[in-house]
C-alpha cells in the first residue's frame, strides 16, 4: 500500500487489517508498530523501496498523490511519474492486481494541471497489463480530514464562502475505505473498470446546500453562504501564489479546479451494489467527523 499515512491511507489501512489483511505499507518517515503491518521504509521514487513493498504482494493499492504543489512539473513526478513507478514494481513482481486512486479531476485534463497529472496516470495503469481498477473519489471528508476544515469552521460561525454556483459529490473517508478494501479482495467483476463514488445523494449536492449540512453538524440553525465569483476566485489564485510562493494554499491552478462547476459523480459509473454501496448517511458522517475535530480540539 502506498499513502497509508495520509488522510484516505490511514482509514484503508485501519479498514484493510480489521478485514484481516497483512500489510507492507510504503513511508517516508518511522512509524509506530503496529499488528499486521510491515512499514517499508521509502518512497515512491525509491525503486529498491518499492519492490519490497510489492514482493509476493496478493495485490497493490496505491493511494500516493500529490494535490497542491508549485508546478506541472511537480504534479507529474508526483502523479503520473509516481504511479509509473508502482506499476514497473508490480509487473516487476508479478502482482497482478493493481487498486488506483485517482480523481474526479482526471474528467478534465485540461482544467488544471492536478487533473492533468491524475489523467495521466490512469493512462500509465490503462496500459499497465496488470488487472486494474480505478476508482474517481470526489471531495473526500472526515476524521483527520485538514481540506475541508475551514469550511467546518466557517460554518460554526454562522457563514460559508463557497466556489461559484456548481455541483458537487462527497464521500466519507470510512466508506471510501470500505471500497477501496473491498476491490482489493476483487479478482473478477471490477478488473478494467473505473468508478466514481459518491455518498448516494441523488445527483450530488450544490455547493450551499452541503454547507447547511455542515452547518447542521456543528450545531447551526442556519449557515448564510457566499458564493465568490470565478473571476475573483482565480484572482485569489494568483495573489495567494505571488504572496505566500510554494506555500500558497489557493494557486491558481487549484482555483481553477474550485471554480469547475461540476464535480457530481456520474450514475452511470458507480460500482454494482453487490460489490459496494453506501452505508452511512452524509448527516450521520459529517455529524462524526464534527465529533472527531472536536475531540481532537481542531474545532
Amino acid at each position: 500500500m502506498t499513502g497509508a499515512t495520509g488522510f484516505v491511507g490511514r482509514a484503508s489501512l485501519t479498514r484493510a487489517l480489521a478485514t484481516g489483511w497483512q500489510v507492507r505499507a510504503l513511508t517516508r518517515r518511522p512509524q509506530p508498530a503496529r499488528k499486521g503491518v510491515t512499514w517499508i521504509s521509502g518512497a515512491l521514487d525509491q525503486p529498491d523501496s518499492l519492490a519490497e513493498m510489492v514482493a509476493g504482494a496478493d495485490v497493490v493499492l496505491h493511494i500516493a498523490g500529490v494535490v497542491n504543489v508549485p508546478d506541472r512539473a511537480a504534479f507529474e513526478a508526483g502523479n503520473a511519474v509516481a504511479t509509473s513507478h508502482v506499476v514497473d514494481a508490480a509487473r516487476t513482481a508479478g502482482t497482478s492486481r493493481f487498486v488506483h486512486v485517482s480523481s474526479l479531476a482526471a474528467r478534465e485534463p485540461d482544467l488544471s494541471n492536478y487533473g492533468w497529472s491524475k489523467a495521466r496516470a490512469e493512462t500509465v495503469v490503462r496500459a499497465s497489463g496488470l488487472d486494474w481498477t480505478i476508482v474517481r473519489p470526489p471531495a473526500v471528508f472526515g476524521p483527520g480530514d485538514t481540506e475541508m476544515l475551514d469550511l467546518f469552521r466557517m460554518a460554526r460561525r454562522g457563514i460559508a464562502l463557497l466556489p461559484p454556483t456548481g455541483r458537487m459529490s462527497a464521500i466519507y473517508v470510512e466508506e471510501l475505505a470500505r471500497l477501496l478494501v473491498a476491490l482489493c479482495g476483487d479478482r473478477y467483476a471490477s478488473i478494467g473498470a473505473t468508478y466514481e463514488v459518491d455518498d448516494g445523494h441523488p445527483g450530488g449536492w450544490s455547493h450551499r446546500a452541503f454547507a447547511q449540512e455542515i452547518g447542521r453538524a456543528v450545531g447551526r440553525r442556519h449557515v448564510s453562504t457566499l458564493a465568490i465569483p470565478t473571476l475573483l476566485l482565480k484572482a485569489g489564485g494568483r495573489i495567494d501564489k505571488a504572496l505566500r510562493r510554494s506555500g500558497a494554499k489557493l494557486t491558481p491552478d487549484r482555483a481553477r479546479y474550485i471554480a469547475h462547476p461540476d464535480w457530481t459523480a456520474g450514475p452511470d459509473a458507480a460500482p454494482p451494489p453487490e460489490l459496494w454501496r453506501p452505508e452511512i448517511s452524509t448527516r450521520d458522517a459529517l455529524a462524526e467527523t464534527v465529533r472527531w475535530y472536536r475531540r481532537e480540539k481542531w474545532l
